[in-house]
């Protein structure tokens, strides 16, 4: 087992990092690090808690560190880990700007650490069943792909005061859609950007509509705060027919309700029959067909077993390099639309 920190104590330390750590079982949780250590989240036991930033930096045993605070804060604490030798697991999204990126991808390289973002909607059960109905080949040759990631919010923008990066919806959510797409796609040869503040230009950035261009193949990725009725997680369109995901992964809702990943809970984040998607195609011999598809598993702690992987086998990174430099700078060229 490989000794584990985190550098931060709040909702994604709590709600969206330790039940999948522990559930990998392949951790020793020694240290968690916050500011403030009198937070609403439950201690665990035998776990060392610290205001202290050396009860990390200066400890030798440990073999990694990972950072949940917020997004502005990302960037400098990465690098501080780096400088102290430190191999790091990132919260996305990982930096603010591809030059931030780049330079701790370089800073690890020279200093022979493990470095990576915690792209875990890479694990979402929508996302896995979209992919394994478009290489069961029964779309035919894939046309159109949507991937929405819709709210109903409108208190949250309309409380804003102003534009900033790390609150904007590029940054906290296109980070999970954008890294879905390269991850599966590669690199598109061309997007088109559509980025707005729908409440004026004294608020948040709370929408945004990219489309990537692959050759004779579209991919739209969709977020917004006003959508009463959210669209369809994913839609995907072929020659020969259509897939319609209507529901999101129910990792994050299970976990709302504290119902977490134990094995008193098999049931944890599994759709039910009137979660599954719908297939509907047109069959080689011209037979129409309509059906349910049984949603694949999402599992967040496959991040983490293949995070243990790479440190403790030296096996290739889940989440790779140039994947994030490619996400990075789309959300930094997305951002900029609206300055």
């Amino acid at each position: 087992m490989l000794n584990i920190a985190y550098l931060g104590n709040g909702k994604s330390t709590n709600r969206y990092h330790l039940p999948f750590m522990l559930k990998s079982g392949k951790f020793n949780l020694k240290t968690i690090y916050a500011r403030h250590l009198d937070g609403p989240w439950k201690k665990l036991p035998q776990v060392h808690y610290t205001k202290n930033l050396n009860d990390l930096y200066q400890d030798d045993t440990l073999d990694l560190i990972v950072i949940t605070t917020p997004p502005e804060f990302h960037y400098q604490y990465a690098k501080e880990c780096l400088e102290h030798g430190k191999n790091v697991l990132v919260e996305k999204p990982f930096a603010q700007t591809k030059a931030e990126a780049e330079e701790l991808f370089q800073l690890a390289k020279d200093r022979g650490l493990f470095i990576q973002a915690y792209q875990n909607r890479r694990f979402d059960s929508d996302f896995l069943t979209t992919q394994k109905v478009i290489e069961s080949g029964k779309l035919g040759t894939l046309l159109e792909v949507e991937d929405n990631y819709d709210y109903y919010r409108p208190e949250i923008p309309a409380s804003s005061t102003g534009l900033d990066w790390s609150s904007s919806f590029i940054y906290t959510h296109a980070c999970h859609t954008v890294d879905q797409v390269i991850s599966y796609w590669g690199q598109p040869q061309q997007i088109n950007y559509d980025v707005r503040q729908l409440l004026g230009t004294n608020k948040m950035n709370d929408y945004f509509d990219f489309d990537f261009n692959y050759q004779n193949l579209k991919v739209s990725i969709r977020s917004s705060y006003f959508r009463i009725k959210a669209r369809p997680t994913f839609v995907a369109y072929g020659s020969k027919g259509m897939f319609v995901k209507e529901t999101e992964d129910r990792q994050e809702i299970d976990l709302k309700h504290f119902y977490l990943p134990t094995n008193d809970h098999p049931d944890f984040g599994l759709d039910q029959p009137e979660h599954y998607g719908t297939l509907t195609y047109y069959d080689d011999l011209g037979n129409y067909h309509e059906e349910k598809v049984v949603s694949e598993v999402g599992d967040y702690a496959r991040m983490y077993e293949a995070v243990y992987e790479s440190i403790a086998n030296h096996q290739p990174k889940v989440v790779q390099d140039w994947e994030i430099i490619a996400q990075i700078e789309i959300l930094e060229q997305a951002f900029g639309k609206l300055q």
